[in-house]
């Protein structure tokens, strides 16, 4: 069930941070609190990721095997990603980056669909993949801001905020808008998508449990992979952006 809680006229900021799939289990922390679920299940998807890293790493051969194929294959990939994105002078760099958000993006969409998350009892809510959570999206689309906004005041300095006004001075507000909206698209297209799956899925399961769910969560696997392959392809895309000269 999606729920939208209205319960901060003041700043509705708080309540984008309310839009959810099911119920939650809260964690109270002073006068806040926080979605318990989305911080044990991120956990959970970062210590699959440290694992298989660990897996894949010791032992290291010249003729890789196992695990470490896997792992070697990972990083040629992100490698080429950011070297297609970024261009070949600056995209070592920001190959670890690009690489912990689309593990962490990809592992916890394909938990969603693959761990029976449901079947652990909490005392209140249920249990869910992190990118499930409209909070871990936008969290991870800041970051992807940050990121740009560092390589280009590293590269160009306060030179960097000339982008602003070229080509003429007249832009400054659609260049500024651009760069609010980045980091909206990002999060709210990992969002909805993982949201339409999970209740494209949860109602068919209701409906007929036995044989058609079966493909929608086949192709709701290759559609979560996708997902995190575009959210690192635009994050590349708008470093390399930020780098390039003008």
């Amino acid at each position: 069930m999606t729920e939208f809680l209205s319960s901060n006229p003041i700043n509705p900021l708080f309540d984008v941070s309310e839009v959810s799939v099911g119920q939650h289990f809260y964690w109270k922390l002073g006068d806040y609190e926080v979605h318990g679920q989305v911080l044990i299940t991120s956990w959970i998807v970062l210590a699959i990721i440290v694992l298989l890293s660990f897996l894949g790493n010791q032992n290291l051969k010249k003729i890789p095997e196992g695990f470490q194929n896997l792992t070697e294959y990972i990083t040629e990939f992100i490698r080429d990603l950011a070297k297609t994105q970024i261009g070949e002078e600056e995209y070592l760099t920001w190959v670890p980056f690009l690489g912990t958000i689309f593990l962490f993006i990809f592992v916890s969409n394909w938990s969603g669909a693959l761990l029976p998350w449901r079947l652990i009892e909490l005392p209140n809510g249920e249990l869910a993949a992190p990118t499930n959570d409209i909070n871990t999206t936008v969290a991870l689309a800041l970051l992807t801001s940050i990121a740009y906004f560092y390589a280009g005041l590293r590269k160009k300095g306060l030179g960097y905020f000339k982008r602003y006004i070229e080509p003429a001075a007249f832009l400054l507000p659609i260049n500024i808008l651009e760069d609010f909206t980045k980091p909206l698209s990002l999060s709210f297209r990992l969002f909805g998508n993982i949201l339409a799956d999970e209740l494209v899925v949860g109602v068919l399961i209701a409906l007929v449990p036995l044989v058609v769910p079966i493909p929608l969560m086949l192709l709701g696997l290759f559609t979560s992979a996708i997902q995190a392959l575009v959210f690192a392809t635009l994050a590349g895309a708008y470093i390399g952006e930020a780098l390039e000269g003008h």
